[in-house]
């Protein structure tokens, strides 16, 4: 459940480990008391104070920078202490101690994960997106992606939504009204235009909903599996795709027994690649544990490459394995080694390089023939559009919203063109379609969900 308490929050807000600075930060309705106890002044707000930072018997723990901001002027929208100090961890432990200790009077606790954040989203220092891309900007693991969510924690996407929102609360106005006269029910859709209008509402829903799926491809990116039997070339293909060696390869069947992940940025978007254990029959106890998890790997994958060998395809094991694979998940099917098998189609000089099908491609893992290729399809299994980078990031549940918004509007229209149209489920579907918008900015959103976001979040953040 999301925390209300008004209490004085404090945590060190900088990553573990040793840096060249740590901060420790304080946030709460009034910190007046507790910055005069610890540094024995009161602080300016807004201005760098160099000040000693003290124990209890006046020894110097460290010595720093610290700042104070005043409520409502402050990332919480709480009055925040910021102490600045060396990034030692033995020396933040103590700076922390200390004012939990000073804090103690005053109910100071130690604040939960995404407490800060929280707390500015509770005060209206920003909507439940943008303390959404707070987290974001900090996973980012592309430019791309940092990019996005700094535009997203900006307010652009919350901005486009609440702007829709704003143009169905109009409608909606004007069909409340209406409802009070029955006898104006007849002309509405005509004299006020809300069929045009309904179907413009509609239209650039649908394109904020790309740009959301978009965002969401570059935030979450692609779990892409590995599968066939041993000695395909599996991680000669991860090796060839990381740039690196990330996987051992022998020539001995059943090397791998164990999934190995590697993450590679292609066009900005995060593809993760999962290694597996080669599908056989096996006697070999551990070997056959690998092969279980190679299953479980497939199951939850958003894509399958199933890896051949071009020089003996499509045989038997071959056809079990892509019989088992789940029907929902795309499946490229990828045959490897065609430096190794003469006559292969994919060889330089061969008119189609690709295959006959969509679903085929003809590679060499060794020699990095038609790779371009392969990763050219991974964005298309991905649903990215070259040059359709989204001005923001967006995740799951912003596409389902809208989704499930565009599916309110859509009932909306279709009781506009009934013979005998009934205004008041025009009216709620409308209603359900502000709500669902109104979801991903925060505006109807249940504690639980809340919740479960806010604890996603990094302590001190």
């Amino acid at each position: 459940m999301i925390a209300r308490s008004n209490d004085p929050i404090a945590a060190i807000a900088t990553a573990p480990g040793k840096g060249g600075i740590g901060v420790v930060r304080i946030s709460g309705p009034d910190l007046d008391g507790i910055a005069a106890t610890l540094f024995g002044q009161a602080l300016r707000p807004r201005h760098a104070h160099y000040l000693p930072f003290n124990d209890a018997q006046g020894n110097a723990i460290d010595a720093g920078i610290v700042l104070y901001f005043k409520a409502p002027h402050s990332y919480t929208g709480e009055d925040v202490l910021e102490l600045q100090g060396h990034g030692g961890p033995a020396v933040l432990r103590r700076i922390l101690a200390r004012c939990m200790e000073v804090g103690r009077e005053w109910g100071m606790r130690h604040a939960e994960p995404g407490e800060f954040t929280q707390r500015a989203f509770l005060n209206d220092r920003l909507d439940l997106a943008q303390a959404e891309a707070v987290a974001d900007l900090i996973d980012a693991s592309s430019e791309a992606a940092a990019r996005s969510a700094m535009a997203s924690l900006s307010g652009a996407f919350s901005r486009e939504v609440t702007a829709l929102n704003d143009r169905i609360i109009h409608l909606r106005m004007l069909v409340e009204a209406t409802l009070d006269f029955p006898e104006e029910e007849i002309d509405f859709l005509e004299k006020y235009q809300a069929r045009p209008t309904l179907e413009a509402i509609i239209d650039d829903l649908r394109a904020i909903r790309q740009r959301a799926g978009q965002g969401m491809i570059l935030r979450e990116g692609l779990h892409v599996v590995l599968a066939g039997r041993p000695n395909v070339g599996k991680s000669s293909l991860l090796n060839a795709l990381a740039g690196d060696d990330v996987a051992i390869v022998t020539p001995i069947a059943g090397t791998t027994r164990d999934r190995v992940i590697q993450q590679i940025h292609l066009d900005g978007v995060p593809i993760h690649i999962v290694d597996t254990a080669g599908l056989r029959e096996t006697t070999d106890e551990v070997e056959s544990i690998g092969i279980s998890r190679t299953w479980a790997e497939i199951e939850r994958a958003d894509a399958v490459i199933h890896l051949q060998d071009a020089r003996d395809a499509n045989d038997a094991l071959e056809e079990e394995i892509a019989r088992r694979i789940p029907a929902r998940t795309p499946v490229l099917k990828v045959f490897n080694k065609i430096d190794l098998a003469a006559g292969t189609p994919g060889q330089p000089g061969d008119a189609d390089p690709i295959g006959s099908t969509e679903a085929h491609l003809y590679i060499s893992a060794k020699t990095g023939q038609n790779l371009d290729k392969l990763r050219q399809r991974l964005l298309d299994i991905a649903g990215w559009s070259p040059g359709a980078e989204s001005p923001w990031l967006a995740r799951e549940r912003h596409v389902r919203a809208l989704e499930a918004a565009e599916e309110h509007l859509a009932a909306a229209r279709a009781h506009a063109e009934l013979d005998d149209q009934v205004l008041d489920l025009f009216a709620e579907e409308l209603r359900l379609a502000h709500e669902e918008l109104g979801a991903i900015t925060g505006q109807f959103t249940s504690d639980d969900l809340l919740g479960e976001i806010f604890s996603s979040f990094c302590i001190g953040k």
